[in-house]
């Protein structure tokens, strides 16, 4: 059998080994006046760690994202995807694909899924929405080796076929944007591409503008603060395992560092734009499937495939919508840097959000995402 329907579990063992550890976990130093200018808060780690032994509920998490119907996918031979399929009841639904990263998950569509698939307004257009969780994380097999965003487009796009979705549109962030220029120019099903997030990049980043000189300039300066886990991930993940898997506070400042650096918050000692409940739920995804280690493997996976740039002689012809969030880390260039390798026909720079838009500003995504595909 192909697919069948899927419920996540609640693993009673798992969840009391990851409470002892926490229970067991023991602060250290940190800079005065550090806030999160060195990486994880202690006071907002104390603060989760208290309310992850005393408020943090992992079963009634469980239960709402069972609400959702899922599904596990044979893509091919044997390997397996995990999937909330949520079917609209609108004869004119369009397939949705819509794709998580890291360190995401399905929860980030978590409280717009129903809304993508029964609109509010019947002029809005309607989605079958298929949201699977990236091989390697969570309830989605783990490949024998590191696979790449190409790779995984191969596979999201064999997953719609398995699905009978002939036509679709694909949806993306973080990961998900660079498997949605992957899939833009790969795949033969997808009809158009929405990115909120500049994943896949052109050949030629050279600045031909002064506007174009300072993105770069900016773009540099966050790959040399922000993405040093990019380079661990992508060249020694083995060794980065060896401490998270053993460690769920070690996962969690990892995790949390990431939503507060990467969301639209103001410099300085500012937390991260999400509840503690968001933020345990996503971490506990990871945590009670030990899929902190091999979801790192895409790092790895992309570095071995080659880099994340279009071929010289090739061009995402689908049509391309743009959401910009201006806090994103991933935040696009100049239009006409992006359109040397992207069709791009919709553009939205929009006035707040960072890099998990769909949880952080969902009226604005929804918004945009709506408004691109009823112009298709």
């Amino acid at each position: 059998m192909s697919s069948a329907p899927f419920e996540i579990p609640v693993n009673a063992a798992e969840v009391a080994w990851i409470r002892e550890r926490v229970r067991a976990f023991r602060f250290f130093e940190e800079p005065e006046n550090a806030g999160w200018d060195h990486g994880a808060n202690r006071a907002y780690m104390q603060g989760i760690r208290d309310y992850w032994l005393d408020g943090f509920d992992w079963p009634a998490a469980v239960a709402r994202l069972n609400r959702h119907p899922q599904v596990r996918v044979e893509v091919e031979d044997g390997f397996h995807l995990h999937a909330i399929h949520r079917r609209s009841s609108r004869a004119d639904a369009r397939p949705l694909l819509i794709a998580h990263g890291w360190p995401g998950s399905i929860l980030e569509f978590d409280a717009i899924i129903d809304r993508l698939a029964e609109p509010e307004d019947e002029s809005q257009p309607a989605f079958h929405v298929v949201a699977p969780s990236l091989p390697g994380y969570a309830w989605s097999d783990r490949p024998a080796n590191p696979l790449g965003p190409r790779a995984i487009a191969g596979l999201y796009d064999a997953l719609m076929g398995k699905l009978e979705y002939d036509r679709y549109v694909y949806q993306g962030g973080d990961w998900g944007c660079v498997i949605g220029g992957w899939i833009g120019l790969d795949s033969a099903r997808v009809e158009a591409v929405h990115l909120s997030g500049f994943g896949l990049r052109p050949a030629d980043m050279h600045p031909e503008t002064p506007e174009q000189g300072r993105w770069l300039q900016k773009a540099v300066a966050i790959r040399d603060t922000e993405t040093a886990y990019l380079q661990l991930q992508g060249t020694k993940p083995q060794s980065l395992g060896f401490a998270m898997m053993d460690s769920p506070m070690g996962v969690a400042a990892w995790f949390c560092e990431k939503f507060c650096g990467w969301s639209d918050v103001e410099a300085g000692a500012s937390n991260p734009p999400f509840s503690h409940d968001v933020l345990l739920t996503n971490i506990m995804i990871y945590l009670t499937t030990r899929s902190f280690l091999t979801a790192t493997w895409i790092y790895r996976g992309m570095f071995l495939e080659g880099g994340f740039t279009v071929p010289a002689d090739r061009r995402i012809e689908k049509p391309t919508g743009v959401a910009n969030f201006p806090a994103d880390l991933l935040a696009f260039p100049p239009r006409a840097m992006v359109e040397r390798s992207y069709n791009v026909v919709h553009w939205t720079d929009m006035p707040r959000g960072g890099h998990f838009a769909s949880l952080e500003e969902p009226e604005l995504f929804l918004a945009d995402l709506r408004k691109f595909v009823s112009a298709l």
